[in-house]
């Protein structure tokens, strides 16, 4: 890499203004007068910048080696000058034509841009440890400079073709045509009077030992208490994948994670592994600790770095894991696969099919012993990616065995509404001769604990799992069982108690249709035909009455959910089911006033609707309804 002077930033020539995108500004604002602490992180983002050029040009130059020309070592310089207050990070990597600095240091195309801002806390370290994640590196220059002008020309144009970019961050910046020998792209800060410590060789130094040591090009300064134009390599300008786990500390396994997620925190585990033999591949996988702003984006970047033969070869291979793991940090060095593979080879590519099956399976069992292992650091996991990690319950079958372990829930056995309850564990706590695993699905858990359709299952003991996300009610139906034990909706069809239920229990139940069939017929023909039938409840203890589906059904959220899509769903009724020993269902019983008992099943009926989560026809009328008949209770207890 050569180690020429830069030109001088007056040599420019056809300078134009520009103004910044709005985004830009509004970033830059961001950048200048709020975040003050950890603004060391200039530095890693500009020297791994400068790492993706290199990328950049050592990829494109499988097919296009004159690009290369003679200087083939790719690397990275960083320049300290004290006495001017600059510091510059030189790269001899792609390079940048006059349209691509405008494009690429003037606006941002990010999709995510608007939600990094929706992200900031005002906690300042937290804003500055996203400025990574979000793409935007580049202008966390402005933390410490007041000036930053940009040095670049492309690989393979001649010299004259360089370009000169600047900017105060004043909503402005400039561009010219400069005459650059070098090829690639040199980033200059003149440092702000409270920022003049980066100048500093020695903090320099310690500033790229701790964060960019594991960049896989040579970051090279001057030698120390050197006048001449020595330099030194500064970092290990190793892959840390490609050295053998035994001489890796846990402390560096952190730090790699930090630079390649852009994430401050630590993760919460990792997995090193090569596989030797038929297919040969190295893979380094974390589990991050927060999840990242965009996973919930569709088309958000997601996937492991990819290498071949360790040449860097695209950011974001999702073709490696599937969906449901789409959180996963890291990286896949292959020795099989071509160096010119693209997105498209890797679809078709039967290399990867494998490599992804082994990765998803290695995931898993890295989740699995989290979840043994360290529980505290699994429930962390779990409320950041649990809802994701459902998805894999469809997505994947073959690896539903080793998922349903992995899956946490909220529980009546729990009193916190956190979702810590296992299935292993539901197993362990059932009640001698309970056939079933029981859930409940509602808005809320909160909701779900106290939902009438576990009145009866809550009494005799029975620990009901309590679900709550959009996603459960499809996860429940994908899942047959698990281990022998089948899964039960509280809500529908029969409650299938079995020897749950005592002797005298079934007995009393039925006695209790013998003498009710009178008053079931009776409600059944003043609520209508919005319902199927009326019957004896076997799941009621407090609560008078509730709808039942059938275990087919579609449930009243589902319902909803797919109507408001547009799209037609059959038509289904409930079953109303009364607690015949409830206060109200006996006061209705002995009711002989046929307009009055009317007035009350249509209530119970509507009472029963909305505690399952629905919504009533008519809101107005059952206000109405429930304001006559208080009033009626009022004039009956006056006289």
């Amino acid at each position: 890499m050569s180690t020429s002077p830069e030109p001088s930033s007056s040599a420019a020539e056809g300078r134009q203004t520009h103004g910044f995108q709005a985004e830009v500004r509004e970033l830059l604002k961001l950048m200048i007068h709020s975040l003050y602490s950890h603004r060391e992180i200039f530095l890693r983002e500009l020297i791994s910048n400068a790492s993706d050029a290199n990328d950049r040009l050592r990829f494109a130059a499988i097919g296009q080696p004159e690009l290369l020309s003679s200087d083939t070592e790719l690397a990275i310089r960083v320049e300290a000058d004290p006495a001017a207050g600059t510091v510059t990070i030189i790269d001899n990597g792609i390079g940048m034509t006059r349209e691509e600095a405008i494009a690429n240091l003037g606006t941002i195309a990010r999709s995510g841009t608007a939600e990094f801002f929706r992200s900031l806390s005002g906690e300042r370290q937290k804003d500055a440890q996203l400025i990574g994640q979000f793409g935007v590196g580049f202008y966390s220059a402005f933390i410490v400079a007041d000036r930053v002008e940009v040095l670049s020309r492309k690989a393979g144009l001649p010299a004259e073709s360089g370009v000169h970019w600047e900017s105060q961050a004043d909503g402005e910046f400039t561009v010219g045509t400069v005459t650059r020998e070098e090829r690639g792209t040199a980033v200059r800060l003149h440092l702000k009077a409270e920022a003049k410590e980066f100048a500093d060789p020695f903090r320099l130094r310690s500033l790229i030992r701790r964060y960019s040591d594991h960049i896989a090009f040579p970051v090279r300064m001057r030698k120390e208490g050197e006048a001449s134009l020595e330099y030194e390599t500064v970092n290990q300008a190793k892959a840390l994948w490609v050295r053998p786990r035994a001489d890796i500390p846990d402390e560096e396994y952190r730090q790699f994670y930090q630079h390649l997620a852009h994430d401050f925190t630590e993760p919460l585990a990792w997995s090193h592994n090569r596989v030797e033999g038929k297919r040969e591949y190295t893979s380094l996988l974390y589990i991050p600790g927060r999840a990242p702003f965009d996973l919930w984006q569709r088309d958000a970047a997601r996937g492991l770095k990819l290498y071949v033969k360790r040449v860097f070869i695209m950011d974001d291979a999702e073709q490696f894991l599937p969906l449901y793991l789409r959180f996963v940090k890291g990286v896949v060095d292959s020795s099989d696969l071509p160096l010119n593979v693209s997105r498209e080879l890797l679809q078709q590519e039967p290399e990867v099919e494998a490599i992804r099956s082994s990765l998803t399976k290695r995931v898993l069992d890295m989740l699995g012993k989290l979840a043994k292992d360290e529980p505290e650091k699994y429930a962390a996991f779990w409320k950041e990616f649990g809802a994701v990690l459902k998805e894999g319950i469809g997505q994947d079958v073959a690896n539903r065995a080793a998922l349903l372990p992995l899956l946490r829930f909220a529980s009546t056995h729990e009193a916190s509404d956190e979702p810590v309850a296992g299935l292993a564990q539901y197993l362990e706590r059932m009640k001698p001769g309970q056939d079933w695993i029981y859930y409940i699905i509602a808005e809320s858990v909160a909701v779900a604990r106290k939902s009438p359709y576990i009145e009866q299952l809550t009494g005799h003991g029975v620990e009901v799992l309590l679900l709550d996300q959009r996603i459960d009610e499809w996860v429940m139906s994908q899942i047959e069982g698990f281990e022998g034990k089948r899964f039960k909706d509280a809500a529908r069809g029969d409650l299938a108690l079995g020897t749950l239920e005592s002797e005298a229990d079934r007995t009393q139940h039925e006695e209790a249709l013998k003498e009710s069939k009178s008053l079931l017929k009776k409600v059944k023909d003043a609520v209508g035909d919005s319902i199927l039938e009326v019957r004896v409840s076997a799941r009621l203890k407090d609560s008078p009455a509730c709808l039942v589906l059938d275990e087919h059904d579609l449930s009243t959220g589902l319902r909803r959910i797919l109507e408001a899509a547009g799209q037609k769903v059959p038509e289904s009724k409930p079953a109303l089911e009364l607690n015949v020993d409830h206060p109200l269902v006996k006061y209705l019983d002995g009711l002989t006033d046929a307009a009055r008992f009317k007035e009350l099943s249509l209530l119970l009926h509507e009472q029963a609707q909305l505690a399952e989560g629905g919504q009533l026809g008519n809101p107005a009328e059952f206000v109405q309804r429930l304001n006559r008949l208080l009033v009626s209770l009022t004039s009956d207890h006056a006289e």
